[in-house]
């Protein structure tokens, strides 16, 4: 098992760097027009962010959707309409640790599950995942068939709900992720893992062992996103999938919008598997409507 596990890390590891090294440069006509990119803005940023030591930028959106619904809850007692809300923020640790366009980072998500309007149960946060990731970010200008690769990076993540006993969730994951850009505001982000082996329990109880033995049928082992910007709205749509017979997988479409300020109208909806750990094997469809704060895409965010 472990020879295995290391030719997946070292799979992910070529995979990642051959983009960076041997992937074929674009020629002047195939470069980004003269007038920069929102991806362009929003690397520079960063990058020039990371000067000041006390910098943080947004990794994943952050969110609050005030009204999500949920057609199929896990028992009676929960209400189909909850709060779900996002923050995630990721710092730089390293500056061109291996050159000047490879950067360490850190970053942090949090992702809650609240039963706001169930004062039956007294409206507990029935669900919250954090989830710690330290990866390695290649600034990179390759193209790759028609799309400009303009980040490749690798990583590891632990993901938790901090719960014990039988709620509890938790798995650990070495991945490979590249985002590319496309001239006409198409935007494809690819995000292949490999999850760390853990040893099965012999008792439900056992603090050790793993917590989720079937996770990868449900959340399967990629996930691949398209955003396409028009104008000042976005569209994007996210899939997860292991792309095998028994796999179960997940969709989710994003809508966002101006409203004002650093803020965006915001409508999610997802159907299929793992919006949750603790929901993981139970399928989900929900929709939430709410308030996206700043844009991605932003110069400063």
């Amino acid at each position: 098992m472990f020879r295995k596990a290391v030719q997946k890390i070292c799979v992910l590891i070529v995979f990642c760097l051959y983009s960076v090294v041997y992937a074929e440069p674009p020629t002047e006509q195939q470069s980004v027009p003269s007038g920069l990119s929102a991806l362009d803005m929003r690397i520079s940023s960063e990058i020039d962010a990371a000067d000041n030591p006390y910098a943080i930028a947004p990794h994943r959106p952050n969110y609050i959707l005030p009204l999500a619904y949920d057609s199929s809850p896990t028992n009676k007692e929960l209400d189909n309409v909850e709060i779900k809300f996002q923050t995630s923020f990721r710092v730089p640790i390293w500056t061109e640790i291996l050159g000047e366009k490879s950067h360490l980072f850190f970053a942090y998500t949090n992702k809650s599950l609240w039963q706001a309007y169930n004062s039956d149960i007294s409206a507990p946060f029935r669900e919250t995942n954090h989830e710690a990731e330290l990866f390695l970010v290649f600034l990179t200008h390759y193209r790759f068939f028609n799309l400009n690769n303009r980040v490749a990076g690798i990583g590891f993540s632990h993901e938790s709900n901090g719960q014990s006993g039988l709620l509890s969730r938790s798995w650990n994951r070495l991945y490979a992720n590249f985002l590319f850009e496309q001239e006409n505001n198409y935007y494809v982000g690819l995000k292949a893992w490999y999850r760390i082996p853990e040893s099965k329990k012999e008792d439900p109880l056992d603090p050790k062992g793993d917590d989720n033995p079937s996770i990868e049928r449900y959340l399967g082992n990629f996930e691949l996103t398209v955003l396409k910007r028009l104008k000042k709205h976005s569209f994007s749509v996210k899939l997860h999938n292991n792309l095998r017979a028994d796999n179960k997988g997940s969709i989710q479409l994003d809508y966002t919008y101006p409203i004002g300020g650093p803020f965006r109208g915001y409508v999610q909806i997802f159907n299929g598997y793992g919006e949750s750990l603790i929901d993981y094997n139970h399928s989900t469809q929900r929709i939430g409507f709410g308030i996206l704060l700043g844009d991605w895409f932003q110069a400063n965010p």
